[in-house]
């Protein structure tokens, strides 16, 4: 290279170091605040009137996600975040074609109310969708429900869970306890450690696989059905062979036919009923290793 070229690279690069970097820099360190700024949170501590009893949350969200861990503190931590939509960024985008935005509405809502270890979490979440991570202690019992725009994740919790989702999965993971949970449009996949004794549960999706891993010694009954899909078990499950119940009745001179076509069985001798059930995916009941 000529010295007339080396000396001109040099001069650049002199210049990009003396004017470009540091506009670039101070453009990066002012928009980071800004985009902190648009993220709203909020988080709760609340204390329980029995820290030494079991307790019970119960949440319903009509947007937004749900998950709850389990931690070695007394107390409930909830945190709320406003989560985000696409659909509705679009919508604005083209609400305020030509206009100019004066201010911003993203507030957020979050109260919840504890009276004997019973907790209940009120939101806004009809007007914008909410994201709430919670932290209980190990032994509570949930009551959980969302509609849109989220899942519903439980890990590490013992106690009986009532779990409702209408678009998106529900998943539990290391779970004690008991279990009733649906949803429509969403895989449902459930992991339990130990399951209460005499108990029933219940598993049901629409669309979706439905996923359930259960203890080596668990003593069932279960009661399985997928319209539009197969059933796997690595279980040793005597299946009931008999024909599908046919079930007559009559009313007005008018006769009635049904035909039971859910597949029955026991596990280890048999117990509670586990009902599993979806119409478009497959079925899994496994045995945890």
């Amino acid at each position: 290279m000529k010295t007339s070229q080396i000396q001109r690279t040099m001069n650049l690069s002199g210049l990009f170091r003396k004017y470009i970097l540091p506009v670039f820099l101070l453009l990066l360190t002012i928009s980071l605040p800004l985009s902190a700024q648009n993220e709203v949170k909020e988080q709760l501590v609340i204390p329980l009137s029995d820290p030494n009893k079991p307790g019970f949350l119960e949440v319903g969200l009509v947007n937004g996600s749900i998950r709850v861990t389990s931690h070695t503190s007394k107390e409930v931590i909830i945190e709320g975040a406003v989560g985000s939509s696409k659909k509705h960024k679009e919508d604005d985008a083209v609400s305020a074609n030509g206009m100019r935005r004066i201010a911003k509405t993203n507030s957020m809502e979050l109260t919840a109310e504890e009276h004997s270890n019973r907790i209940s979490v009120n939101t806004n979440s009809h007007m914008r969708a909410i994201d709430l991570t919670i932290k209980v202690p190990q032994r509570f019992s949930l009551k959980l429900s969302t509609v849109n725009n989220g899942d519903i994740l439980v890990e590490n919790v013992n106690g009986e869970l009532e779990i409702t989702n209408v678009n998106g999965r529900i998943e539990l993971t290391n779970i004690e306890g008991s279990a009733v949970a649906n949803t429509v449009n969403g895989a449902l996949i459930a992991i339990f450690k130990d399951i209460t004794p005499n108990t029933p549960m219940a598993f049901s999706t629409l669309n979706g696989k439905v996923d359930v891993t259960l203890p080596v010694n668990v003593k069932a009954n279960v009661k399985l059905k997928s319209d539009q899909g197969e059933i796997y078990s690595d279980f040793d499950i005597a299946v009931d062979k008999t024909q599908p119940k046919v079930d007559k009745s009559s009313q007005n001179g008018m006769y009635r036919v049904s035909v039971d076509d859910w597949t029955y069985g026991k596990i280890n001798g048999g117990g509670p009923e586990i009902m599993a059930k979806n119409m478009h995916g497959n079925i899994y009941i496994r045995k945890a290793k």
